[in-house]
């Protein structure tokens, strides 16, 4: 075996940024990272508007779902960051944690330590907030958190719109209520995007007790019985290992990690002698639990062309470019996404529905958008019921996992999709909208339209907004994988840190979440007493 080392942290994304961040903070850990992307730090991730240019290159992991029969039997594209940083360094920066019942939640289903109270510290400790400092937010963190820092004219549209159909405006979506209209507030530095790398693992290295292998594709983690004492991998082509005295820490993501974990040998134990691999400890509930969001798209042309449509070419994209080199403002500094509605749609108290504003035709991965100048806007079910897993598809780990995602196979998100189809709808002939918008495209139906109408566009149109979660589910249950400690149940020296462990999925944007479990898990992995609670 190579190189020893105190931990070793496989990925390098939004969780293992900071895990490896926080671990070298002690100059007597050594600690190795293990990205299989290439460096980040390119113009198409740094400039928050060009992200879109990301999408089809080698910093993106192109998943996909099989095909989905209760979603038009179409594949559903779930594409994840590949670099440092992770997905924090392709998504729409959006700084967003949910609300609080998500986490109560957790707790009460047997995640001891993760209520709200129990987060919200951590929350905190992340953030460094340029406008809130009250008991919700933190101005400390290595996380910088702004206001957009731009306001297309489209979006400020769709927030007088949303309150001119009865929903209050809401200047803190993270605060005392999420439900409401308002701008996003954002993971942007100096007119940057603020990844996890650029906030945390950066910073890091120049302690001197973190050893980066970008380009690090693994193969498995490797065991003296059920204790995990390395990992091998492969970087162009040439085999290598680490040995590691404390732990390994699977940070991958939920589309990773679990496959990271089943090929090498721990997951259910009829699944991997199926495919080929040898059982070191059975353990069922690896790979299922997959949850994510939905949303369905609702496309306007514009009266007059002042989308963003035009203004990625020829002579206005070299004016913004030009703004956003020497100024680091301008359209490139939007997250295109810059407001959102939450809304109670079931009247059960807490959000069920995201509504985005987009101003220009949102595309997804299996059609082109309308050509011409549009808007769009996109309702998002943030309480899902269908649920999801993920398996192996042999033994070469170079081989991708087969992903059955489940999408709309619980009607309750049907109805909820459509709930939120009528509502964005309503919003767009708001007189504040109205007046921007023209014709209706894609769905040819009145705002009575049917049920059955609705629903049929919901189930032939709803995309991802690539927020995977729960495949290494938290919980002391029969299929759960990891511990309150986020140890894996019945091994030694392997714990799992990402979005993978969440139970249950946050009321929005994950991001920030599992930042915050990263953080959290970090105290515990170095002995610290956890923050006070609600502080």
């Amino acid at each position: 075996m190579g190189e020893t080392f105190d931990y070793i942290v496989i990925g390098a994304g939004s969780a293992g940024s900071v895990i490896a961040n926080r671990l070298s903070e002690d100059p007597g850990l050594r600690i190795l990272v293990l990205e299989a992307g290439p460096d980040e730090r390119v113009i198409y991730s740094r400039a928050p508007g060009a992200f879109v240019g990301l999408f089809g290159t080698d910093r993106v992991w192109p998943y996909a779902s099989e095909p989905e029969p209760a979603a038009g039997g179409r594949r559903i594209h779930v594409p994840q960051g590949r670099m440092p940083g992770g997905s924090s360094s392709i998504n729409g920066m959006i700084y967003i944690r949910g609300d609080a019942t998500d986490y109560d939640d957790w707790a009460a289903a047997g995640c001891a330590g993760w209520s709200y109270a129990d987060v919200l510290p951590y929350f905190r400790k992340a953030e460094g907030n340029e406008r809130l400092a009250d008991r919700y937010h933190g101005t400390d963190g290595p996380l910088s958190v702004v206001d957009v820092p731009y306001r297309h004219p489209l979006n400020a549209a769709f927030v007088l719109a949303a309150q001119q159909c009865g929903h209050a405006y809401n200047h803190d979506f993270n605060g005392a209520s999420q439900l409401g209209v308002g701008y996003f507030q954002v993971t942007q530095k100096n007119g940057e995007r603020a990844s996890t790398a650029a906030s945390y693992l950066r910073p890091a290295l120049a302690r001197g007790n973190i050893a980066l292998e970008i380009e690090a594709e693994v193969e498995r983690i490797l065991f003296e019985g059920r204790r995990a004492i390395g990992v091998a991998w492969r970087r162009r082509r040439q085999a290598r290992s680490a040995h590691a005295t404390r732990a390994v820490v699977l940070c991958a993501g939920t589309l990773a990690s679990p496959k990271i974990l089943m090929q090498s040998g721990v997951g259910p134990a009829a699944h991997l002698k199926e495919n080929g691999v040898e059982v070191v400890h059975d353990l069922p509930g690896i790979g299922r639990n997959y949850q994510d969001h939905l949303q369905v798209l609702n496309y306007h042309r514009t009266r007059r062309p002042i989308s963003l449509t035009g203004q990625d070419k020829g002579l206005s994209a070299l004016r913004n470019g030009l703004q956003w080199m020497l100024f680091r403002s301008g359209l490139l500094t939007s997250n295109v996404a810059e407001a959102c509605l939450f809304v109670d749609s079931d009247r059960d108290g807490r959000a069920d529905l995201q509504i985005h504003s987009f101003p220009v035709f949102v595309p997804d991965h299996e059609r082109a958008p309308p050509e011409g100048h549009g808007f769009t806007i996109g309702a998002c079910d943030v309480r899902p019921r269908s649920r999801g897993k993920l398996q192996l598809a042999g033994p070469d780990p170079s081989t991708p996992a087969k992903l059955y995602s489940n999408a709309l196979s619980d009607e309750r998100d049907v109805a909820s999709l459509v709930r939120g189809l009528r509502l964005s709808r309503r919003i767009a002939r708001a007189a504040a909208l109205a007046g921007h918008l023209g014709d209706e495209l894609v769905l040819d139906a009145g705002l009575d339209a049917p049920e059955a109408v609705l629903a049929d566009y919901v189930r032939n149109y709803t995309k991802t907004v690539y927020h995977p979660v729960g495949t290494c589910a938290m919980g002391t249950g029969a299929d759960a994988v990891v511990g309150p400690y986020l140890a894996v149940h019945g091994m030694d020296g392997l714990r799992v840190v990402d979005a993978s462990v969440m139970p249950s999925i946050p009321s929005g944007n994950t991001n920030a979440p599992t930042i915050m479990i990263a953080e959290k898990a970090a105290d515990m992995m170095l002995g610290r007493a956890p923050l006070p609670a609600g502080t």
